[in-house]
């Protein structure tokens, strides 16, 4: 397996006081993913983005990206890293171009215009290119953002919730923008709390609380293990018990009998399978029933189970 582009390795920060935001983190982002980093508000998301870039201090732990160890070798590696943070800090009078340019400049790179034209394009700017970022919606103004962190052609890209405060159809325009930055190369990480969004575009899954990451894997991969096909089925009569045949199945009987509730599959299509067999198994027994409710898994349902598993522990 190639190296990681970034390695972080028991990575923790404590503030004054003894709060801990981040405890013994250990992640490794692979080249060219779009990784998405999910956890509650409080969680230690934007603490684990600022100790990458450079923004917070950490207690203990390295961080490791393209190689250099960002202690000692900060200044090459920072100027491959992008950053589009959760709040508006920019001079709010300056222009969008002049602005994005001048983020190029901090980074030491020469000015090069045809290169900050191509940013505003991709991101619908171009028009707005003289306008004052005042004068600009909620939605540009977080264009103008992520439109900064680009104009050094960073390798590595952070977007601390990209989307927060926009309209769902600005939202869905962006995860194009997302996916089409990945096809250049660029590899992202991403904190969000709609979670739609990293079932959506993220490759692969990290779920942190407390400052600890519970859990990272494939997207597809966590939704086949931890997913779960959930049916309700009303029945047309009550049900006394259970008859061997309906037994069988993962279900138990609710409503004063009149419902046959089901839980069970990976993730798979195993549990759609399930239901199948059980209605099959309902009519051969005489059961009638007047319709069935399912469910799926997403990758919120996980998401929030495991949390709550973690709060109730």
């Amino acid at each position: 397996m190639p190296e990681p582009i970034l390695s972080i390795s028991g990575l923790s920060k404590v503030y004054k006081g003894g709060v801990k935001a981040l405890d013994d983190v250990n992640l490794d982002i692979r080249q060219g993913e779009i990784f998405a980093l999910l956890g509650p508000n409080g969680a230690g998301k934007t603490t684990l983005i600022g100790a990458v870039c450079g923004l917070v201090r950490p207690t203990a732990g390295t961080v490791t990206a393209f190689g250099r160890d960002l202690a000692k070798d900060w200044r090459e590696a920072r100027g491959r890293i992008g950053l589009v943070p959760q709040e508006l800090s920019t001079d709010m009078f300056e222009t969008v171009e002049r602005a994005v340019s001048y983020s190029r400049g901090l980074f030491g790179f020469a000015p090069d215009k045809a290169q900050i034209e191509e940013v505003l394009r991709s991101l619908s700017l171009w028009e707005k290119r003289s306008s004052q970022i005042r004068e600009l919606s909620g939605g540009m103004k977080r264009r103008v953002l992520i439109a900064k962190a680009l104009a050094h052609e960073p390798d590595l890209l952070f977007l601390d919730e990209p989307t927060a405060g926009v309209d769902v159809e600005l939202r869905k325009d962006m995860w194009r923008q997302i996916a089409a930055l990945r096809e250049r190369g660029t590899t992202i990480i991403l904190t969000t709390h709609y979670i739609e969004e990293a079932e959506e575009m993220a490759d692969r899954v990290g779920i942190i609380r407390k400052g600890q990451i519970l859990m990272v894997d494939d997207k597809a991969a966590m939704m086949q293990r931890m997913g779960r096909t959930e049916a309700v089925i009303a029945l047309s009569e009550p049900l006394g018990k259970l008859l061997p045949s309906i037994a069988a199945f993962p279900v138990e009987l609710r409503a004063g009998g009149t419902e046959l509730c089901y839980r069970g599959g990976d993730g798979s299509g195993k549990g759609r399978e399930d239901v199948a067999a059980l209605t099959k198994a309902l009519i051969a027994e005489g059961i009638d029933y007047r319709g069935i409710d399912i469910h799926d898994s997403s990758l919120e349902d996980i998401f929030v189970g495991l949390v709550t598993e973690e709060e109730a522990a």
